[in-house]
């Protein structure tokens, strides 16, 4: 199982992690080629070698021709659905865009929907959110692992004016991940790259053992005094007497926090809006369920599961958006069968497929739902008959 360690000893944003990528060993022209696929006319992306402090690292610049426009989360999701990436590589940046787009609807006090994004809404954003995430699944990432962060402080300009350090959205979106702020005049920390760790990162902490096969080191735009400003990432194989457990090979994730609560008296519109505003706001899964209350009404029950630095963030919004007046929270053992996402070829067009390792040498194999999806409506073809031809792909070219 591949594993990146983000060490974050000088902050994040998204050029740092790209160039910390392309330094790690993916290809620069496929980064380079990003912005005719995501149809940024005039956008082009330099990748040079700089000087920061002691490093010499990759510095990615993103040129946008005049003044980018003013996006909302439906322009991001179109461009993202017209773009030629990978459908998991779309999937996972449309989340990305919803923790800022949740991000920034809290600040200003708006919605997901009239919610318009600034900066993070420019064509060198989509460049560095879509890069990264196509960046870690080409070069085989399964899990990722980071530092605390180090945020910085001072003042920085925006469109709205002066701002504090670290911004807003970027405070938010940092909510239950370990952070320091040092006595440091800079922005370290974008909301990008903030946004970006959040959707990302399994746990704040160094990863389990494993191998280092590289390591790429990204440059900052400014050559800080007090430090060198590069995000440093490790990537490498897990090592297999710990990424291992004696139950049929699964591999142990370690802790999660479950949350759950009953919902007696809740409008169905809310209980329907819930898993995907969780989801949204970093729970790794969501269930309901009807179940018989007291006094013989019918009620809902809500389980979420989460990274435990996420927990406290998640019962707060079910407070918020329910009727309920508690929130359980516990924290279990969790253990995951090591997988990866190949791509296979069916009459209809190519589908990604989770492939699961047991342990044994046998695998197994489920098509992704949103790349059936996106591949049904394209052939106009029923979702059953595009993952029965899916799995029959993956399974007629095993070895």
């Amino acid at each position: 199982m591949r594993i990146a360690y983000f060490d974050c000893f000088s902050g994040i944003s998204g050029d740092m992690c790209l160039g910390a990528l392309v330094s790690a060993g993916w290809p620069a022209a496929t980064l380079q080629s990003l912005p005719a696929r995501l149809a940024l006319e005039g956008v082009d992306v330099a990748v040079s070698d700089v000087r920061r402090g002691p490093f010499v690292a990759r510095r990615v610049e993103v040129s946008i021709p005049g003044r980018q426009p003013h996006r909302h989360l439906h322009h991001i999701d179109a461009m993202l659905e017209r773009a030629s990436i990978d459908a998991g590589v779309r999937e996972r940046a449309r989340r990305v865009f919803r923790r800022l787009a949740a991000a920034e609807a809290e600040v200003h006090g708006s919605t997901l929907e009239h919610v318009h994004f600034h900066e993070v809404g420019a064509a060198d954003a989509l460049v560095d959110i879509v890069g990264t995430i196509e960046g870690l699944a080409t070069l085989g990432v399964e899990r990722v692992f980071a530092s605390r962060l180090r945020l910085g402080r001072g003042m920085v300009n925006s469109e709205h004016g002066p701002i504090p350090v670290p911004a807003p959205a970027t405070a938010l979106l940092l909510r239950g991940a370990p952070v320091e702020i040092p006595a440091l005049e800079a922005e370290l920390v974008t909301p990008t790259g903030a946004a970006l760790l959040a959707e990302l990162v399994e746990r704040w902490e160094p990863p389990p053992p494993f191998r280092i096969e590289a390591i790429g080191t990204g440059a900052g735009g400014r050559d800080l005094a007090e430090q060198p400003n590069v995000l440093r990432v490790l990537l490498g194989a897990a090592d297999a007497a710990t990424a291992t457990s004696a139950h049929d090979g699964a591999s142990v994730v370690g802790t999660v926090s479950v949350l759950e609560t009953a919902l007696d008296d809740e409008s169905p519109q809310v209980i329907g809006a819930l898993v995907p505003l969780l989801l949204e706001h970093g729970a790794l899964d969501a269930m309901l369920a009807p179940v018989q209350m007291k006094k013989g009404r019918p009620g809902t029950w809500l389980v979420v599961i989460a990274p435990p630095e996420r927990a406290d963030a998640l019962a707060a919004l079910i407070l918020r958006h329910t009727s309920t007046l508690g929130v359980r929270v516990r924290e279990e053992r969790r253990f995951e069968l090591p997988r990866r996402i190949e791509r296979v070829e069916t009459p209809f067009g190519a589908v990604a497929v989770k492939v699961a390792e047991l342990g044994d040498g046998a695998r197994r194999a489920m098509p992704e739902y949103e790349s059936v999806r996106e591949v049904a409506e394209r052939a106009g073809r029923p979702l059953r008959e595009v993952i029965e031809a899916a799995v029959a792909a993956w399974a007629a070219r095993r070895p």
